[in-house]
């Protein structure tokens, strides 16, 4: 049966599991959705816009690197927003579907009184829908979500309020004031759980087909891999290897793009994984380690929330766990493990094994086999699909190589320092 999945469903999984990174941080994409959604539509837009703006709303940090500049923006006066900003319309205008919303994301933190200077600066116009994100996203940082919502009104309007003309476009100030006066509106954004799948049914959804699903997959598999320099070609390495794998085990086309799509997004639970632990140059503590092995967890439980996906969701998140049945985070045995399941188990041991790190360089062909091996040995990983990488060891080796090296490119052009560091606008 061919892929069908939604868009939204995987932008709305993608900016959840976003979030995990903190407790603090928890539901603060769809907050700024929803409250971006209500006032926009106090403002008239009209429908492409508020698609458009409701998901460049539920992805505007994913340029967030690190777990501080994730904290550092919840600060009501951010200093130097724009390079997470710069970041995540680098991310995002590269899928065409949301090039619109890209744009949105680029200007998300425009200050009103900078518009003609920002505007010079970069040569195009500010989209009023950013101006509606950025007081959207100050509202959230205002609210003190552990304390009660509604005796916090008055304070957070009249916040708003004095930065009219300066932070903020007066005509959105002024449909925040409309929109915010029934008590409804602070307690939808306590529960947005609930308010938010109100306009998630308004927004024009796209239904993707295989081709856009892997297309999609590609954009995910950056915002995962492009957070840290250790594993900026991991998930494409993993993917060429799963795929090239399966042809040489003798599985269906279909099969083979379930397993270049998987590993596109098998390491999606690290989104929820602090980059200071990712880089760690040292050992890690038992407690940053058991963070690191919950991220399988999170792909699980993030992947299970879109429907069509619950194949690539097995083959994704079951990646480490053994035959055995001593693998994480199910204990999954043998059993129960699908073959596509085992094969991207051996595709990420090879392409972690192989790929040069900053702190390593790749093993060698013997050292690899006899690594695999020992593990093959120990039941954690599948020594029949461990003996066709053996024999099919140069091919399979080069397809790695080769992906890892186009997405080496991508990731200095979208790093690139000497563009980030023209980004003078305070």
């Amino acid at each position: 049966m061919k892929l069908k999945v939604s868009l939204l469903d995987l932008i709305l999984a993608l900016a959840d599991v976003m979030d995990m990174i903190s407790p603090v941080l928890n539901g603060h994409h769809r907050r700024v959705a929803h409250i971006s959604y209500v006032i926009g539509e106090k403002m008239g837009l009209p429908s492409k816009n508020l698609t458009d703006m409701f998901i460049a709303s539920l992805l505007h940090d994913c340029g967030g690197i690190t777990l501080k500049e994730r904290l550092d923006a919840l600060q009501f006066d951010i200093i130097n927003p724009y390079i997470h900003s710069e970041l995540g319309y680098r991310l995002l205008a590269k899928y065409e579907p949301l090039e619109a919303s890209a744009q949105i994301v680029r200007y998300h933190h425009a200050n009103w009184n900078e518009t003609r200077r920002i505007s010079e600066y970069n040569e195009e116009d500010i989209p009023l829908e950013s101006y509606i994100i950025h007081l959207s996203d100050r509202v959230d940082v205002l609210a003190d979500k552990k304390s009660e919502i509604i005796g916090q009104s008055t304070y957070i309007k009249k916040r708003i309020i004095s930065e009219s003309g300066k932070k903020f476009m007066p005509d959105v100030v002024e449909a925040f004031v409309a929109v915010s006066k029934p008590i409804s509106f602070w307690l939808d954004i306590i529960n947005v759980e609930k308010s938010c799948e109100i306009y998630e049914s308004k927004v024009n959804d796209t239904v993707l087909d295989e081709d856009s699903v892997f297309s999609a997959g590609e954009l995910i598999r950056n915002i995962i891999d492009f957070r840290s320099r250790f594993t900026a070609t991991h998930s494409s390495g993993v993917s060429a290897v799963a795929a090239q794998l399966g042809k040489c085990t003798g599985l269906e086309e279909e099969e083979q793009k379930k397993l270049r799509i998987a590993g596109f997004l098998h390491d999606l639970g690290k989104l929820a994984v602090p980059t200071e632990i990712l880089e760690k140059s040292g050992k890690l503590a038992p407690q940053e380690y058991n963070i690191i092995k919950s991220h399988t967890y999170y792909t699980y439980k993030t992947l299970q929330k879109i429907k069509g996906f619950e194949e690539i969701n097995e083959i994704a998140s079951f990646h480490h766990e053994k035959l055995d049945g001593s693998g994480y985070p199910f204990g999954i045995a043998s059993d129960n493990l699908s073959y596509n399941s085992r094969i991207m188990a051996v595709a990420d041991v090879f392409t972690a094994l192989t790929e040069d790190r900053p702190y390593r360089k790749g093993m060698d062909r013997d050292t690899c086999l006899s690594t695999m091996q020992r593990m093959a040995n120990e039941m954690a990983i599948d020594g029949d699909i461990l003996e066709v990488l053996t024999k099919n060891y140069d091919s399979i080796n080069n397809s790695r190589i080769e992906a890892q090296t186009k997405s080496r490119s991508q990731y200095f052009e979208y790093s690139k320092p000497s563009t980030l560091n023209d980004i003078k606008l305070q």
